[in-house]
């Protein structure tokens, strides 16, 4: 796969990139691209001709797919896409966050906020004691502040005698009502069909 990354720029330097990368003669001049970032990483400088533009590498709220395709019907994915490089105005400092708030397209807008689930806060100090505990057990000692609770059931147990017992249906005999009262059976349909034979 690719490695690829997104290049966000004003409108107006658009326009400059755009004529650059669509005209053959163009000075040599206006021809120089240059992206060079700081020691951090994050910060840099996006430099076209002799204008100089302030960019930073943010990270996506979530990672974008691209495609590429050759014959407009099968398309080819060739990179997951995480970060972008905002390129600002000259006179524009540059933020001081990471992660970019916002996705590429208007329904992603405030996507971290609007429809990815927030951490819970946990307190550090809990965490690590829940750990140390789960080590201790698993090696096959007890956890300092885990409370063992032993219950026995037997039959003679104090806590089984005040219980009932439970109810016992009563047997029905097998004989059908209406031979109880010395008349006929009733007939079922089916009955009737089995005399042909």
């Amino acid at each position: 796969m690719e490695e690829q990354f997104i290049l966000r720029v004003p409108p107006s330097l658009a326009e400059r990139i755009n004529q650059l990368l669509s005209e053959n003669d163009s000075s040599s001049e206006e021809k120089s691209l240059d992206l060079s970032f700081s020691e951090d990483g994050r910060n840099g400088t996006f430099v076209i001709g002799n204008d100089h533009f302030p960019a930073s590498l943010l990270d996506l709220p979530c990672v974008v797919e691209s495609f590429k395709t050759y014959d407009d019907s099968a398309l080819v994915k060739t990179a997951d896409i995480g970060q972008m490089i905002m390129v600002g105005e000259p006179g524009d400092a540059s933020p001081d966050m990471v992660e970019y708030r916002h996705g590429l397209t208007p329904p992603m807008r405030d996507a971290r906020k609007r429809r990815f689930r927030r951490e819970p806060d946990l307190n550090p100090e809990l965490v690590q004691r829940v750990e140390k505990d789960l080590v201790n057990i698993m090696s096959g000692g007890t956890g300092k502040y885990v409370v063992n609770e032993q219950v026995e059931y037997a039959e003679g147990n104090a806590r089984n005698t005040n219980k009932k017992a439970p109810p016992v249906p009563e047997s029905k005999p097998d004989v059908p009502d209406a031979v109880a009262n010395n008349a006929e059976p009733e007939r079922s349909e089916s009955d009737d069909s089995d005399d042909s034979i």
